[in-house]
């Protein structure tokens, strides 16, 4: 027990073989590695598990906890089972098919990158801040290349992003200097998981880099001419920090395309579902209605257009990937429906 429990194994109760429990460390397109805290094995799924599995989103990710079958002497395993999540974060899949794709599983704090620089964007960091919530995880904003800005600079964009991030954590960080690295690290405890999820150039494998002492992630320049990133980290892989937590680095992501969150929208819209609830109307649609506080709000500057703007954006985009959604289970049904048929039709056909 004790060697899964320094992979930040916490389930006293359960019927699980301890010596085939193992943690996943690294995803790289259908290649898995694996640990069972006292080494690490090249895995694959079993061919069981490919049958059953029918989307993206019942594949293993980094973070999952799965139940192996060990080849020691090949330094090898078979993945048998992904073990129930405690939190996943999970974003539509890339492509036009309606699926769901899990960044990272098993995570007790998200941290949302974004740099100090000119590609500071808060819409995109809203996004990010909805899946957080609805991921089960704690978010935590950092703000990295303070060594680049002025102190006004910083002051000034601490000042917007605490506009968007009710009751969030904002950390100012340098991995250059080391600045605030040790107020991340508060976050980070021992045997706890954290991960770096934000666009391309905002310094994760940087900050990563500074987190374990040594040059174990590539970095590259930023272009100058917009601050944009070019990407260096190509598959998602999880790290054991000197202090005993664990952090996962995932590929940059311009665009987060959102899966589910419906329900976290008042969470992340704090100050847009308070002005909502002073509405004269239940059913205010904030448009030409008397007694409107939303449009009040934005007439003396106490919401900004954008933002709500914003508000409006995701939550068309949630409505409609949940109409894709169920539009998608309904063809999945049915095509179930037909495939049955078909068998039973093949077997009757036997028997005559």
């Amino acid at each position: 027990m004790e060697k899964i429990e320094k992979l930040g194994w916490n389930s006293p109760s359960h019927n699980y073989d301890e010596e085939k429990i193992a943690r996943v460390i690294t995803v790289q397109k259908n290649r898995y590695r694996v640990t069972d805290g006292e080494g690490d094995f090249l895995a694959h799924i079993s061919g069981k598990f490919r049958k059953d599995a029918s989307q993206p989103i019942d594949f293993p990710a980094v973070g999952d906890w799965v139940v192996v079958e060990k080849l020691p002497q090949e330094q090898k395993a078979v993945i048998l089972e992904i073990l129930p999540r405690k939190s996943q974060f999970i974003r539509h899949a890339a492509g036009s098919k309606t699926e769901a794709q899990v960044v990272g599983a098993n995570i007790d704090t998200v941290f949302i990158v974004n740099s100090l620089n000119q590609d500071l964007n808060l819409r995109r960091m809203e996004r990010y801040i909805l899946s957080a919530y609805d991921s089960g995880a704690s978010p935590v904003i950092l703000l990295t290349k303070k060594d680049e800005c002025t102190e006004e600079e910083v002051k000034e964009n601490v000042a917007l992003v605490e506009g968007i991030a009710f009751g969030i954590p904002i950390l100012v960080i340098s991995s250059l200097t080391g600045e605030g690295i040790s107020e991340l690290l508060d976050y980070l405890p021992l045997r706890k998981t954290g991960a770096l999820l934000g666009s391309s150039g905002v310094g994760k494998s940087t900050l990563v880099n500074r987190l374990m002492n040594d040059v174990v992630q590539e970095t590259k320049s930023i272009r100058e001419a917009d601050s944009k990133g070019r990407h260096t980290t190509t598959h998602r892989e999880m790290f054991f920090l000197p202090n005993g937590a664990f952090l996962i680095d995932t590929p940059g992501m311009r665009e987060l395309q959102l899966w589910e969150g419906e329900a976290m929208l008042e969470s992340a819209f704090q100050d847009i579902e308070s002005l909502e609830a002073e509405c004269r109307f239940v059913d205010c649609s904030h448009e030409t209605e008397p007694g409107c506080r939303i449009k009040e709000a934005v007439e003396f500057g106490e919401l900004s257009t954008e933002r709500l703007e914003s508000y409006r954006k995701l939550q068309r985009e949630l409505a409609y990937e949940k109409r894709k959604q169920n539009k998608k289970s309904m063809l999945d049904e049915k095509n179930r429906w037909k495939q049955i048929s078909k068998e039973q039709r093949h077997k009757y056909k036997n028997r005559r």
